[in-house]
């Protein structure tokens, strides 16, 4: 049973800096994608940051990052986190990480955590 578990969420003012962490547990299949997305209430959820489990460790973020957030990985131990910089109020969310596992050509399978508040007020 693969779990994944975030930690990190909190409340911050806007500017300020917040990083997210997410560590999994269970067996993992490779290749796989983690990832961070989140979502408000009342829209649908949106990819934050992605990062491949091969050695290149390929990223893709959201247009609305413009560069304020950096996703890395620790392959071995299939964690990841996502450091936020120059946060702003419309970053408030609950962020979520996520594990696509790639297991064929034709199954793939998410695993979901369960989410970490973020809010950014003054």
């Amino acid at each position: 049973q693969v779990q994944l578990v975030e930690s990190g969420g909190g409340l911050v003012q806007p500017g300020e800096s917040l990083t997210l962490s997410c560590v999994t547990s269970g067996t993992i299949t490779n290749p796989n994608i983690m990832a961070w997305y989140r979502q408000v209430p009342g829209k649908s959820r949106e990819l934050v940051a992605s990062i491949s489990s091969d050695d290149v460790q390929r990223t893709r973020y959201g247009k609305f990052v413009k560069g304020r957030f950096t996703v890395n990985r620790d392959v071995g131990k299939n964690a990841i986190d996502l450091q936020m910089n120059w946060l702003r109020p419309e970053d408030t969310a609950t962020y979520y990480c996520n594990l696509h596992e790639i297991r064929s050509a034709t199954n793939e399978f998410d695993y979901w955590g369960q989410g970490t508040q973020v809010t950014v007020s003054v």
